[in-house]
This record gives C-alpha cells, structure tokens and sequence, in this order.
C-alpha cells in the first residue's frame, strides 16, 4: 500500500484538472477525497476556479454522495454493510463488534483521529457476505468480503477474493480465472470488433443486434437493436455511447463479477456498440464500492490502447473510440440512466424528465446509448456468431442467456448463466447445492423485486412467466430467505435501503419511502391501519414517482403483503 503520509498534494491535484470543464468534477473530487480523507473549503475554493463551478454547486455535489465527506473523518474509514444478505449473515453484530472494539458509534470518529465508522447500504458481495468497505487516507478503497471482525477488516488483503460462478450454458463465464483479470493476451485480438470493421457497416451491427432479440440485461428489458437504431438515425452529432456499471441494489452483483474477471469482453461490446451508433466518445460509469473492479478496468483500457484496440484508428480502419471511467461515488439513484448523465457532466444525480428520452437528448444534451454491462457483454457473441445463434437459448419472447446473482440461504451463493426459461427450482437445487433449511421466501429482481412463495418456484426464469405469477426478473438477483429468518426484519431493511437512496426530487418517493420505512421499523407492534397506510403509500408512489427508484420503491413490501397478509397483522 501507498503511504498516506506520500498522499497527492492538492496543487497538484488542482494542477491536473485545471481548465477541464465541470464534468471533470466527480474524478476530481475523488483525487482530493483520496489525498485528504475530506474536501475542505479550501479544495472547494481552489476547484471551483480550476474548473468554473460555483461553490455552492460544488457543495451541492459533495452533499449528494454518501462516500464524500466535507468534514475531517479517521486516516481510514471502515463501512459495515446491513443490507438484507449481509444481515443474514451477521452483519449487526459485525458492526457493533467494530464500534465496541474502537470505542465509538456509527457514524462517529475515534479520539485519536484513526478510524471512522460507518453503516453503509449493499456493497455488491452479497456471496460472500458479510462485507465491508475500507478507505484509507492517501491509498483509496478496499473491498473486504466475508468480513468476521476488526482484525480481519483491517488486514492487508494482498490475494483478491474468488468469484463463485457457474453455467448451464457456455458463452461468458465458462473457463476463465476466477481470482484475477483475464488479461488481453487470454481474451485474444477483439475478433468481433476485428470483423466488423473489415466487413461490417454500422447499419448491418444493429441488424445483427435486432436479429438475436437481446433485451438489455439491466432490468428494464428494452430492446437493445431499437435502443441503437433510434440513437444511430439521429442527424445531431456527436452520439455517446455510455456503460451503466453503477450496480448498487442490493442482492445484484454479476455485472461486478463481469468487471473483474472479464473486462476486454465489456470493452470490445462497448466498442462495437460505438461503431453501430458513430459514436466516438464512450464512458463507463462504476459505483463508487467496486474498487477492484474499477482498478482492472483502467488497467484493461490501457492495455487495449497499447495495443491499438482503443484510440485513434483502431486496427487502421479510421475508426476512433475513446473510452474514460467515471466512479461514482455512493448514490443508488444515479443507476438511472438520467442521473447518470448528471452525474458526468458534473452535477448531482437528480433523474430527468422523460420525455426526451436518451436516444435523441442524452448526455451533454446529445444522442446516447447506454447499455449495462451484461448486456454489451453479450455483443462480441452476437457479432461473431450471429442473431440465430443467440436465439438457440431462451424463448421467443426472452431470448439468449442471463446471468443470475443468487445469494442468501443457498449452499453455494454466486453468479449463475443460465439459458432463460430454466425454472428457478433447478437453479436453486442444481448451480446452488439447494437451499439451507426449509424455504420461506424467494426475493425476485433485488430491492426493487417481488417474492415468490414456495409453491411458485418451478416458475420457468423468464420475463413474461414472472409478469405473470406476478413477479420480476429484473437484473437477475435471486436473494433466499429459509423459514428462521422474520421477513418484517427483510422488509425493515429495505424500507431503509429506499429511504437512505431517494434523491429527494419528486414529493412522491421523498416522503413515500420516508412514510413507508416509519411504517416498516414498527411491524412488530403495528398502530390500527398501518396495512392500508402502506398500501396507501406504495400505489401512491408507484404511480407518481418521477423514476423507477420510486416507482418500485414499495414494490416488495406490496408484494408481501399480497402472499403474507399475517406478517402485517
């Protein structure tokens, strides 16, 4: 590790983005959260005349990320998740163990100025849970899964923890290491990328895309050949192309699995996702709690610019694409893709108003694509063997492969591929050695999901057969609840997962997941007409939030109510 004594000073961190336009904020702010452990008055001062941002808009910026801090902190700050799989697994205790061994509450400062602590949302390790995040002075971030206590927190983890993965199928993640980076070597030339831009015009990319029926893998579903196609028939110049790495919901982790162990995969679809639309200028935003995955990324960029498969006239073929990471920085919200492209262009992540939607007024005001990562994963695929291969799995309907993050009372939580279609039930007994205990609960598509009950399990995983038993696939998080866990203390969590990441610009989801956790925090001893204020609430949201947070902020607790009518009694 780096000293925090050899940490950057801020003149040189000034020196560095000095003259670069406001969108320069969020990567500058990092440098100086990294150097300092806090961005004083003083940072704040000198950046705003560096860049020309007001001061308040700067503070504004600082205030709107969780992992940003304008007051002094401890030379490292250790985060505690409790979300619903690291609860299961203890994290409560985890958490009051680290405060009684230093001395302090969450939220607070040791005396001797060393440690912080915090209680954070999910951290993205959901299978190897508990978790825990440290950020030391002058050095940066470190994930720390499977955390047992203060000693193990604080310990230099050199060797980067196994990802657990396994498939039914064999296309992304069969064969490649499971405890670094496939280098650029093992990944080979950028074939797909090689192919098209030898043989390929941008309209017959997007024809290849349509043909295989791909729908976008980050929990909206929409057609990813539309999405290109609307961006690419835009006369106004430039087109963005943009990966929506800010995986933040609890019980989602595979696009992070992707990141570390694949990254010139995610690349190559980020490029040839460029060619299709002509676009030259891509970004790929990643949450601020992926550190290892952000770290790979960078290395596999430069590795790829090396070797000519990034930059300037790419393969000789005259087609240029730059690609630049921008890490958020603890905001849920910003995985919206308006907040987003807030979020780059320097400003807090607060969700536009759809329409205009992306495709013709996007990022810095101009047509954009964004994708998640699993599905520009899947593109190089598609180029190289063709719609109708991708079509061999899947339904008419649900096309292709999904990877599936299952964790909680499972015998071997991780990430799954599976061909869509295949019954949940098989997941569950054949990738996860069977659930631990008796089944209780099924909790489908996140935070933002719906439960099945046990009876709904051989429930086919597509898109239209959860519709219809009334649940989601969303982005393919499985998380399993056996009979010794109390679903009110589930619901509890994600009331305050929702209330924490509402980014409080519509009424509707600012006091509704406000309301709605209040409610929550008291199931145990529920007040006369606490289910209907609930049901109140949650139609109130889902039908006039601004964005999807909102919208299926209540989406669970509805759902609950609907299978378990007991539990709100």
């Amino acid at each position: 590790m780096v000293s925090a004594s050899h940490a950057e000073s801020l003149e040189s961190i000034i020196s560095r983005f000095a003259g670069r336009g406001r969108d320069a904020l969020l990567p500058a702010l990092w440098a100086i959260q990294t150097a300092s452990g806090h961005i004083n008055l003083e940072a704040v001062r000198a950046l705003s005349l560096a860049l020309n941002v007001p001061e308040a808009d700067i503070y504004g910026v600082i205030g709107f990320y969780s992992m940003f801090h304008d007051q002094p902190t401890g030379e490292t700050i250790i985060r505690v998740c409790t979300s619903p799989s690291c609860g299961l697994a203890g994290s409560d205790d985890l958490l009051d163990h680290v405060c009684q061994r230093l001395g302090v509450e969450p939220g607070q400062t040791t005396s001797d100025g060393r440690y912080t602590v915090e209680e954070t949302t999910c951290l993205g390790l959901c299978e190897h849970a508990p978790a825990a995040l440290v950020s030391q002075r002058g050095v940066g971030e470190r994930s720390v899964p499977s955390a047992v206590d203060l000693e193990s927190i604080l310990a230099d983890h050199s060797a980067p923890y196994p990802a657990v993965t396994g498939s039914l199928t064999h296309l992304l993640l069969d064969g490649i290491p499971v405890d670094r980076a496939q280098t650029l070597a093992e990944y080979g030339d950028y074939s797909a990328l090689r192919r098209t831009l030898n043989d390929l015009m941008p309209d017959e990319v997007v024809a290849k895309i349509q043909a295989s029926g791909l729908l976008g893998r980050g929990g909206a579903a929409f057609p990813t050949g539309l999405k290109w196609e609307m961006a690419r028939r835009s006369e106004e110049k430039p087109h963005y192309v943009i990966c929506n790495a800010d995986e933040s919901e609890p019980g989602t982790f595979k696009d992070r699995v992707l990141m570390e162990l694949r990254p010139h995969l995610l690349l190559e679809g980020l490029a040839l996702c460029a060619y299709a639309i002509e676009a030259e200028q891509g970004y790929l935003f990643i949450r601020g709690e992926y550190p290892l995955a952000t770290q790979r990324l960078q290395q596999a960029i430069d590795a790829a610019v090396a070797s000519g498969y990034l930059g300037d006239n790419i393969m000789g073929s005259g087609f240029n694409f730059h690609v630049e990471i921008r890490r958020g920085a603890g905001a849920y919200i910003c995985g919206e893709e308006t907040a987003l492209f807030e979020a780059i262009e320097g400003k807090r992540g607060f969700p536009r108003i759809k329409p205009p939607y992306p495709t013709r007024v996007g990022l810095f005001g101009k047509p954009t694509v964004i994708n998640n990562v699993e599905t520009l994963c899947k593109v190089p695929g598609i180029i190289n063997r063709g719609g109708r291969w991708f079509r061999q799995w899947g339904t008419d309907l649900s096309t292709g492969v999904k990877l599936v993050s299952v964790s909680g009372h499972v015998s071997r939580p991780g990430v799954y591929e599976i061909p869509l279609g295949t019954p949940l039930r098989q997941v569950l007994t054949e990738l996860c050695g069977g659930v631990t205990g008796r089944l209780q609960a099924v909790l489908m598509g996140g935070a933002a999901g719906t439960f099945l009950a046990p009876d709904e399990i051989d429930t086919p995983l597509t898109f239209e057969d959860l519709r219809t038993v009334g649940s989601t696939l969303g982005s393919g998080a499985i998380m399993v609840f056996n009979d010794s866990v109390d679903l009110r203390d589930v619901l509890r969590r994600l009331g305050a997962f929702f209330q924490h990441e509402s980014c409080g610009k519509c009424y509707p989801c600012q006091l509704g997941t406000q309301r709605q956790k209040e409610i929550l925090d008291r199931l145990h001893a529920p007040l006369p007409g606490d289910r209907e204020r609930l049901t109140d609430i949650g139609q109130t949201m889902s039908e006039s939030s601004l964005c999807g947070l909102g919208q299926t902020a209540a989406a669970a607790v509805l759902s609950a109510m609907k299978r378990w009518p007991h539990l709100f009694e």
